[in-house]
């Protein structure tokens, strides 16, 4: 699917326990309270940080175990949980991560010096009825001191609050300081980094970040990883030794003494890191959202998730035993959407694997694919929210369709491609949600125009399928090419262009005809019976074209090669259930890509995988000679594509959708990309077949397939099968789904 970042060993890390306030551009300091003079007074004695610019930065593990923002556009920032810390958190865009990874620093002073990511263990939990809040305990391995945070974010302010409970579980004092790693702008290479008093301010032209707490920090020091930066001078000899500026441009860790000490009063503290366009205006920010209290900020953070809610339809009966994980779902879809560019969802707030950090400057998964917009969509439609859909929609329409009518791969919010080839299935898809959404007029057929007629003059051979690095001739993306053409038709005949409307269905049913030749082979080795392929490179499904799997994978003859994709000709209407190609194929794809785990049946993506983790468990790496050292493991989304198969043929589904849920993680209610197979690593990198492994949680497209499964399972039939389709090609299926 897509690409992304990872975590350094170095020294930044987490937000936890003071509230701090980062600017980001140059402009006037903000004043000081009178509570901080020794501060202000130690601030401007501050020296010039060395090491400029530091160690290049890289971005944090993918697997988020809590992702949150308001609802409201008033506060245009999103946080992120992995590891007990908090890891990206986006302003002023969700394609724009701007702090790499926040979290606190424990020392007794004399014998040791503690991280929270490395040294403690994590709980993290959703708290029910409170929308996308999350709370993180982090107890110390050693069992001397646990931390509690609360996370959420200011509906009327770009600030994250974060409340903090510091125990000494031994009666000793700590020293606890906040170790924060700004990466404004999407950049974690060019910030510079300072302060005034007791707020941490950092920049970047155009931005501003500004972090502070309450009670207020008591030293501050900005420094530049690896060199002069606050982990590299406390664990050293677990003192804090540097009060430094980072005027540089670089990647700056920042750093600031807390009030924390596990001693009486000293316990609590409110950290809150705000952002604005200039530090000032950061500074501003989150001084107000401390000044409101956490309390008053987390109620009205849970009122705006409530009142969400409760807009949506009611919960499904097949969902009922997951209540929490059908809202949390809806949640996590809409805190998915962009609030400058209303309709932009993004694919995932994270960057799975360590080895996207090659693309270290690409928004990667916090980007807009019109592929998986399309599945967020429809799950939208599943739970109710209607206008969102809607959104998604004329955000398609707007931003991202192209003069010619064709999409880019895939793009930033303001529509600029990130990735550069094509996928025809995106420039169909969107034809096919104006179907579904009854968008049948005027404004809305000239767009559907647009892309109708690239698909006729580009369809139906695509540079890439929908698993972004095989292209050619594939079932699945000339299932959703032949589904876009007859919606075209049904929406040129609501405007009068019955010419059009003749052209396009001639079309479909042309390509329609021709598919099997195509993309099923009747000499293949894995069956006696015609089996559909994943990809034939010439459409000669006989052809047996040596094919080299991406990702590392072998030069293989294509014929080797199946995907559950093909499924998409059942559920967009093209194809029906028993046909006699889609059950053979489906034998294939069981004995082959199948595999059962104690949360129930999933299925990896395609054969010769190799888009995960390595075989040990441990992140994406490559060997010396550049050989890939990985392998792809089941997508939750396939189960539920599964499940809306059973539907069309008349089965039931309830176990499939049973079994998505049984792979969230139990707390946070979060659906993965990816989860655990029987190749799962034993031994010290045990992990458990069926649930998440390091890839993207939580991701946008897998919650849309639980919602729209759980839907579909209500209605008996999967409620994204555009009955124009259905009712051309099998009109006892059109009947069957309209009673």
């Amino acid at each position: 699917m897509h690409v992304t970042k990872a975590v350094p060993s170095g020294p930044s890390s987490v937000i936890t326990a003071a509230a701090v306030v980062v600017a980001l551009v140059p402009g006037a300091l903000p004043a000081v309270s009178p509570a901080a003079s020794a501060t202000q007074r130690q601030s401007a004695k501050l020296a010039t940080a060395p090491g400029a610019p530091g160690s290049a930065a890289v971005w944090t593990n993918g697997a988020k175990t809590g992702f949150g923002t308001a609802r409201g556009l008033r506060s245009k920032v999103w946080y992120t949980v992995n590891a007990g810390k908090a890891t990206e958190m986006y302003y002023p865009r969700i394609d724009t991560p701007s702090v790499r990874d926040s979290q606190l620093v424990i020392t007794d002073g004399r014998t040791f010096t503690d991280r929270e990511d490395r040294d403690t263990t994590h709980r993290t939990r959703v708290l029910g009825g409170r929308g996308l809040t999350y709370r993180v305990v982090n107890t110390a391995k050693s069992g001397d001191y646990r931390i509690t945070k609360t996370y959420v974010t200011d509906p009327a302010r770009s600030t994250v609050l974060v409340n903090i409970s510091f125990r000494s579980l031994t009666g000793r004092p700590y020293e606890v300081y906040v170790l924060h790693d700004p990466a404004l702008g999407d950049d974690g290479t060019d910030d510079t980094g300072g302060g005034r008093g007791a707020t941490m301010l950092s920049s970047q032209p155009g931005m501003g970040s500004a972090v502070a707490a309450v009670p207020a920090l008591t030293r501050i020091s900005s420094g530049y990883l690896g060199t002069s930066d606050g982990w590299t001078d406390l664990r050293t000899d677990h003192h804090m030794n540097w009060t430094y500026v980072a005027p540089q441009p670089g990647n700056v860790v920042q750093t600031g003494e807390t009030a924390l000490t596990g001693q009486p009063g000293h316990r609590h503290l409110t950290l809150a890191v705000g952002f604005g366009t200039t530090r000032r205006a950061a500074s501003r920010v989150a001084h107000a959202s401390l000044s409101g209290g956490f309390a008053t900020v987390s109620t009205a953070y849970a009122s705006g998730w409530r009142h969400y809610l409760a807009g949506l339809d009611q919960i499904p009966q097949s969902a009922s035993r997951w209540k929490s994980l059908w809202r949390v779902s809806a949640m996590v879809l809409a805190a998915s959407e962009d609030k400058t560019y209303r309709g932009g969802f993004v694919a995932a707030p994270s960057r799975p694997w360590a080895w996207a950090n090659s693309l270290r400057d690409l928004p990667v998964y916090h980007a807009v694919w019109s592929r998986d917009l399309y599945q967020i969509a429809t799950g939208l439609l599943a739970d109710g929210d209607v206008a969102a859909a809607n959104r998604a929609l004329t955000y398609d329409w707007t931003v991202q369709q192209r003069p010619d009518g064709s999409f880019p791969q895939n793009s930033r919010l303001d529509g600029t491609p990130v990735f550069t080839s094509e996928q025809m299935d995106e420039v169909a898809f969107p034809i096919i949600l104006a179907e579904q959404l009854g968008r049948k007029g005027p404004s809305d057929w000239a767009h559907v125009r647009l892309s109708a007629n690239y698909l006729a003059a580009h369809g139906p051979a695509s540079p890439q399928e929908r698993w972004e690095n095989l292209g050619n001739y594939s079932p699945a993306t000339i299932a959703a090419e032949i589904a876009g053409l007859v919606c075209a038709a049904d929406i040129a005949r609501h405007n009068g262009d019955h010419k059009a409307a003749g052209r396009y269905l001639a079309l479909a049913d042309a390509w329609r005809q021709n598919l099997d030749a195509w993309t099923r082979t009747t000499t293949g080795p894995l069956s006696s019976k015609a089996y559909y392929l994943r990809v034939s490179v010439r459409g000669d499904a006989n052809a047996g074209t040596k094919i080299q799997v991406p990702d590392g994978g072998p030069l293989v003859d294509e014929r080797r090669i199946v995907d559950p994709s093909f499924l998409e000709l059942v559920r967009l209407g093209v194809m029906r259930a028993d046909d006699p190609g889609i059950r053979s194929t489906l034998a294939v794809v069981d004995r082959t890509l199948r595999y059962q785990t104690p949360n129930g049946p999933f299925w990896h993506r395609s054969s010769f995988d190799g888009y995960g983790e390595a075989r040990d468990g441990s992140m994406w790496r490559v060997t010396d000679d550049g050989s890939r050292q990985t392998l792809g493991r089941g997508w939750p989304l396939l189960t539920g594509e599964r499940g809306e198969y059973r539907l069309v043929a008349g089965h039931g589904a309830q176990y499939l959708l049973d079994t998505m849920a049984r792979s969230a993680d139990n707390s946070t209610g979060l659906l993965s990309e990816q989860v655990w197979d029987r190749r799962s690593p034993s031994g010290t990198n045990a992990r458990t077949p069926g649930e998440g492994t390091q890839s993207a949680r939580p991701l946008a497209w897998t919650h849309a397939e639980f919602l729209r499964l759980a839907r579909s399972v209500d209605a008996g039939r999967p409620i994204e099968t555009p009955q124009v389709v259905a009712c051309r090609y099998h009109s006892e299926v059109c009947l069957t789904q309209q009673r």
